[in-house]
């Protein structure tokens, strides 16, 4: 479970790439990375989660961030296949 200072964050930045965001990312960078961080409202994209992730941590080291995948619904999918 997600403490309540990640679920802000989680909130915060959906609520943010959603309403300002979401419509041109998604013509111009779809199935790139992106993380967000929602203080300062910056963004980092990125050719992977990686990229992504590691450029967000280079400008806010002691901040937590969002990362999405660009036109999915999360950005890393976790569970098994079953047929």
């Amino acid at each position: 479970m997600l403490s309540e200072t990640s679920q802000s964050v989680v909130q915060r930045s959906k609520a943010l790439y959603e309403s300002r965001h979401r419509a041109e990312y998604e013509k111009l960078y779809m199935n790139k990375y992106l993380s967000i961080e929602p203080e300062s409202g910056q963004l980092f994209l990125g050719d992977s989660m990686d990229d992504a992730i590691n450029a967000a941590m280079e400008a806010f080291p002691d901040r937590l961030t969002f990362t999405l995948q660009i036109g999915n619904s999360a950005a890393l999918h976790l569970g098994v296949l079953v047929l």
